[in-house]
């Protein structure tokens, strides 16, 4: 008996040991003790972005409320066509004087900033870069809120973990505790909060990061509630499946929206090659910019802002058809012109409202020609919605979980999860990628095809070269100048060389002088450091 205990004592210490050396290492008892701060600061961030939204709003449309279209309606003609335009010109002093990018930030300057663990996002800047946003959006901007409080979420967890030395694995994870604060206190969504973080910002879903990403995300939704009110973003009837026999409606829904995100998606990608390829000074694109968009919300006020209240609308079946087809195409153009003028703002809102649109009108048709079956537009507003904004964003599971807990239809389950998997697998289809992953991939980086080419592009050869021997020549001869790398190529670019020359080892030089030799880079080295880099991104994402 006593050599059954010692062997079970022996096999629980082998079991359990090593799993809190591991637990220690990575500094987790840090990590859960930041998390929660994370949290409360992107809580405290997503309601002043939100309050600083409503106070540029006042001075033009004379209310701090989401009821954007409502009060444009009662404002002069005039003030609805220069408000943007004049908010725009502010917009365009802060993005050429205050702005070091020249532009504002959102997800994909976290999902870029993942790869390096945060270490390049600038609290000043991300300050900065919300409040152009909230004054894009108080003017007038047709863009999303919840992009913009993602990156300064993602800001705020950096600055607080920056000085702590921790691991790479464990920045990551606060940085993402970041993004999952933002998320759950914009939308009242915790459980999206959580997903969204692990789904688009990490990449992947491991458990290791599931608890400080769930405290980061309650603890900035408890704070959202005690604010704004323990209430879903958008209140709607409580609908249902009418009859299974709208399954085939189901489908084809998807269908349609994964093209209108493809669509979307597309115009403003073009609005921005266009508008870089217009010369024009910085400070007058967003005026000119919001002067576009001014004069369509002339006829159309709809499309202003960030929408929330029109989209609410078409949930409630209180617009016409003819109206959301019609604000589907101009909610996409004021968005791209909004985009493409350098306004900040995320695609979140605007994709959940062209999916209102699409589903609200989808199924207004589809009562209309089989009025016996069909379960009404505010149904298919809510699918629509889901289908659009998941195939957009890339990330169907925390899309679909962010609807339920926005509206509260848990019972559309079925039908939701439908309309999300089509819309989301025809998206990838035709694009390959979301529309954040085509942001990056625009500015040379590649996400979507593993972690393989993020470690090639980020490993520079100044990281894997060893310093040369006192024996070793440190003049490079002339004739061989062509064959050395140079510090700051890429791993990538080693790797490529060593197989194009049929080499072994190679002279590393400054970019600035090629006469001097630094050291040698080799390919057995060269690989070593991938296949360890390429291990631990695996172990990260499966720990």
């Amino acid at each position: 008996m006593a050599l059954k205990r010692a062997q079970l004592l022996d096999t629980a210490r082998r079991w359990t040991i090593p799993n809190l050396k591991h637990f220690q290492e990575t500094r987790q008892p840090i990590v859960w003790l930041l998390a929660p701060l994370i949290g409360l600061a992107a809580g405290v961030a997503a309601i002043l972005f939100r309050l600083a939204i409503g106070a540029f709003q006042w001075p033009w449309l004379h209310t701090v409320t989401e009821h954007v279209a409502e009060a444009a309606r009662l404002q002069p003609w005039w003030v609805i066509m220069l408000a943007p335009a004049c908010g725009g010109l502010l917009v365009g002093l802060l993005l050429r004087y205050a702005l070091t990018a020249k532009r504002t930030v959102a997800v994909p300057d976290v999902m870029e900033a993942r790869v390096n663990a945060g270490r390049e996002l600038d609290l000043r800047q991300g300050l900065i870069s919300a409040l152009t946003s909230a004054l894009s959006l108080g003017c007038g901007g047709s863009a999303g809120r919840e992009g913009p409080i993602v990156h300064l979420g993602a800001c705020i967890a950096t600055s607080l973990s920056r000085r702590l030395n921790l691991p790479n694995a464990s920045r990551r994870t606060l940085l993402a505790s970041g993004a999952a604060g933002a998320v759950a206190a914009s939308f009242n969504a915790p459980i999206a909060g959580v997903l969204f973080a692990q789904e688009v910002i990490l990449g992947h879903f491991s458990i290791s990061t599931f608890v400080p990403l769930v405290l980061s995300s309650v603890v900035a939704t408890i704070l959202s509630q005690a604010w704004f009110g323990d209430v879903a973003a958008f209140i709607v009837p409580t609908y249902r499946i009418a009859s299974y026999l709208e399954v085939p409606a189901f489908l084809l829904l998807g269908v349609i929206a994964a093209l209108v995100a493809v669509l979307f998606q597309l115009t403003i990608l073009i609005a921005d090659w266009v508008a870089r390829n217009i010369n024009m000074p910085l400070v007058l694109r967003p005026m000119v910019g919001g002067l576009l968009i001014g004069i369509m919300a002339i006829w159309f006020p709809e499309i202003l802002g960030v929408g929330y209240d029109t989209t609410d609308a078409a949930m409630k079946d209180q617009i016409a058809v003819s109206m959301m087809l019609l604000l589907i195409v101009l909610k996409t153009l004021a968005t791209a012109v909004t985009l493409g003028s350098r306004f900040g703002g995320g695609v979140f809102s605007p994709a959940l409202y062209l999916g209102a649109m699409t589903g609200g009108a989808f199924g207004l048709v589809a009562a209309s020609i089989f009025p016996e079956i069909g379960s009404g537009e505010g149904l298919y507003a809510i699918l629509g919605m889901g289908a659009v904004t998941a195939a957009v964003l890339g990330a169907p599971i925390s899309t679909t979980v962010m609807v339920f807990e926005l509206t509260g239809g848990f019972e559309l389950s079925l039908a939701l999860l439908l309309t999300v998997a089509v819309a989301n697998g025809i998206n990838q289809a035709i694009l390959g990628r979301s529309f954040f992953q085509a942001q990056l991939e625009s500015r040379g980086i590649v996400l979507h095809e593993g972690p393989h080419r993020t470690i090639m592009k980020d490993i520079r050869v100044s990281d894997i070269m060893r310093p040369l021997a006192d024996d070793e020549p440190k003049e490079l001869p002339e004739g061989d100048r062509e064959r050395a790398l140079t510090t700051d190529e890429t791993l990538e670019s080693a790797l490529r060389a060593f197989d194009t020359l049929g080499a072994e080892s190679l002279p590393v030089v400054a970019p600035h002088d090629r006469s001097q030799i630094l050291g040698r880079a080799e390919q057995v080295r060269a690989l070593r450091v991938f296949n360890r880099e390429l291990i631990a991104a695996s172990v990260e994402e499966h720990r």
